[in-house]
């Protein structure tokens, strides 16, 4: 029953991320405005990898007890080829 905290915690940050995301479209939509719709995407852009990061650190550690070390490292060096694999 250890996981079902983590696992909670892993939900609401996702949850917080959608409704992050759809609020900033909407002040997008209000504004009209180019600029200000650049700015908001960039903020975003910033938001999401942050996120990524903290529910996967939060899974690895919650399956790091259970797991041998060479799986733990299997799984984070999958993580690090996913953020290679998507950057410029």
């Amino acid at each position: 029953m250890r996981t079902l905290p983590v696992l909670g915690s892993m939900v609401m940050l996702r949850i917080l991320s959608g409704l992050l995301e759809i609020v900033t479209a909407v002040i997008i939509l209000r504004s009209s405005s180019v600029q200000t719709a650049l700015r908001l995407n960039a903020f975003l852009g910033l938001v999401g990898p942050i996120v990524f990061l903290a529910v996967s650190a939060l899974g690895i550690i919650s399956i790091a007890v259970k797991l041998p070390l060479p799986k733990v490292l299997l799984i984070c060096t999958g993580l690090l080829l996913v953020l290679w694999g998507t950057s410029k």
